[in-house]
């Protein structure tokens, strides 16, 4: 599999909702980052789903190389 694109060098601070379930984009090819809009088709890349559990503020990777997808773990700043 090849390395993700970098969509960005920091992370994306999302208010998620309780209950509401997002797709995090892994390939970094979205235009609607930090989450899927289909890009990765054919890239060998999949969405990440993410279930919130209760409304708060989320940091989603932005760099696409965090070990703790989809969130930053701060591998943007290595």
């Amino acid at each position: 599999m090849s390395q993700p694109t970098r969509a960005a060098n920091q992370p994306y601070v999302v208010d998620v909702e309780a209950g509401k379930t997002y797709f995090w984009c892994a390939c970094g090819l979205s235009a609607r980052q930090p989450f899927c809009d289909g890009s990765h088709k054919a890239s060998g890349f999949e969405p990440v789903a993410f279930k919130a559990e209760k409304s708060e503020k989320k940091f989603f990777c932005g760099c696409k190389v965090s070990q703790k997808v989809p969130f930053c773990d701060g591998s943007h700043n290595r």
